[in-house]
């Protein structure tokens, strides 16, 4: 890819708002700057309708063949999951390093949402973990076993959740108990 090739991050939202009009939510950059030198880093944040999730992931991958996956992250709050992806554009060039965080709310009444792994097959470990900490569910996921948490944990509690399917039930505290 070349350097025109390459879209700055203001370039990076309005092709994402135009490819997907209604459904981006909201659309920030943050500027940071790095090192001595103050090198400008940009973190993009793009919240967006689960319904194209997977296509905004291919969009991403067609700006650059090379996306790399980073890390995806999850929250229980209060009546939605909240999921945070988090890729790199142009991964590996010097000082051109783009960080796109895609965030996705699922309805507790609804929590799926569909695999990244056929597009990204680095994704399977974080996607398995989202399912057995926060109760997710990955459509179409190509391992839907469980990785982080032992077999025999009850089923229907996760331990990310603050609501009635959180491990507060599994909890003791032994400071009131008595010996």
């Amino acid at each position: 890819m070349t350097q025109k090739q390459r879209l700055n991050p203001e370039e990076l939202i309005q092709s994402i708002k135009d490819m997907f009009t209604t459904n981006i939510q909201d659309a920030r950059i943050e500027k940071r700057t790095m090192g001595k030198k103050k090198t400008e880093f940009y973190h993009l944040w793009i919240r967006l309708d689960k319904t194209i999730f997977k296509e905004a992931v291919r969009h991403l991958q067609s700006l650059d063949p090379a996306l790399h996956f980073a890390v995806s992250s999850g929250y229980d709050l209060d009546d939605t999951i909240e999921l945070v992806y988090s890729f790199s554009l142009y991964h590996g060039v010097r000082h051109q390093e783009i960080s796109v965080n895609l965030t996705v709310a699922l309805p507790k009444s609804d929590p799926t949402i569909e695999t990244i792994t056929d597009l990204i097959p680095g994704s399977l470990i974080s996607e398995q973990e989202k399912q057995e900490m926060l109760g997710i569910m990955v459509k179409n996921i190509p391992k839907n076993t469980r990785v982080f948490i032992a077999d025999d944990f009850p089923k229907g509690v996760y331990p990310w959740r603050r609501d009635e399917t959180g491990p507060k039930k599994l909890i003791r505290n032994l400071h009131k108990e008595k010996i």
